[in-house]
């Protein structure tokens, strides 16, 4: 079973940055694609990023330009850097990996943007 494990999450004030980490048991090579959703209160699960095998991005349009996805291929890890943070950012963020049209879920880590 492939595990997910979230972590870099916190509490920061506007205008900050964090860099999220999402490790893998496996080996990262094997996912077709991997990425972060958020969910914050009261709102239903949102697309934040994506990355393919090879490396092609992409990103809902509210974070574009201050949030980058990346991976290391050799550390089976993959990242979300996320700067100019804003309050609408705070959220549970999950990471998730997709092999063969099947998602495997981190368990999530918690961002809040707030003075």
């Amino acid at each position: 079973q492939v595990r997910l494990v979230e972590s870099g999450g916190g509490l920061v004030q506007p205008g900050g940055s964090l860099r999220l980490s999402c490790a893998s048991s496996d080996d990262i090579l094997s996912f077709n694609v991997m990425g972060w959703y958020r969910q914050a209160p009261g709102n239903g699960p949102e697309p934040v990023a994506s990355i393919t095998g090879g490396s092609i991005t992409n990103y809902t349009e509210s974070v574009k330009g201050r949030f980058t996805i990346s991976r290391d291929n050799a550390k089976n890890t993959a990242f979300l850097q996320m700067n100019s943070l804003k309050p609408e950012d705070t959220a549970a963020y999950y990471c998730y990996g997709q092999i063969s049209g099947q998602h495997y879920w981190g368990l999530g880590t918690q961002v809040t943007v707030s003075s």
